[in-house]
């Protein structure tokens, strides 16, 4: 799991190193940043009827990083590698999506695992907290039949306060 640097807090993308037993401090900090997320929210998403209920322009510049904030704040394992970049842990990996400001959600483990056969359910999981925040989720089939998801901002939520 990514940690926390001098630089602020670093959302777990499920490519970080594998996070030590459940921590105080890493609790505290996913909470304290989903929860500045949704103020954000409701400071810049004025002119819509939610603003809770829809990514705000911060999120829709740093897909990643908000869609990693989410899942790891609703409880969602991430996944984990080693140093050489091995798998070892099974949970959600993002990457970019295929569309500009999309974001590539995988359930990934090493070798042995299972993950694709928790795939599907653990996908939907992600998909339903995702949906929530208002994201467009879509459920894909790729190469060796493995589900990912596509997520992006829904169309036509620029706000009157992007650029």
């Amino acid at each position: 799991m990514d940690t926390e640097h001098g630089s602020g807090f670093v959302p777990a993308t499920g490519d970080g190193p594998m996070a030590p037993a459940p921590d105080g401090r890493r609790s505290a900090s996913v909470r304290t940043a989903f929860e500045g997320m949704l103020q954000i929210r409701r400071l810049t998403n004025t002119g819509h009827a939610d603003p809770q209920g829809i990514p705000a322009p911060w999120e829709r510049h740093r897909p990643i990083r908000a869609v990693a904030i989410a899942l790891e704040a609703s409880g969602l394992a991430p996944s984990a590698v080693d140093g050489s970049g091995l798998r070892t842990a099974t949970g959600y990996r993002l990457g970019r999506g295929e569309s500009p400001g999309g974001v590539r959600v995988e359930w990934l483990g090493p070798p042995g695992s299972a993950a694709a056969h928790a795939e599907e359910a653990e996908l939907t999981r992600c998909a339903a907290v995702l949906r929530e925040l208002g994201w467009t989720v879509l459920l894909y089939r790729g190469a060796r039949r493995r589900r990912f998801l596509e997520v992006e901002p829904p169309a036509g939520a620029r706000g009157p306060n992007d650029g």
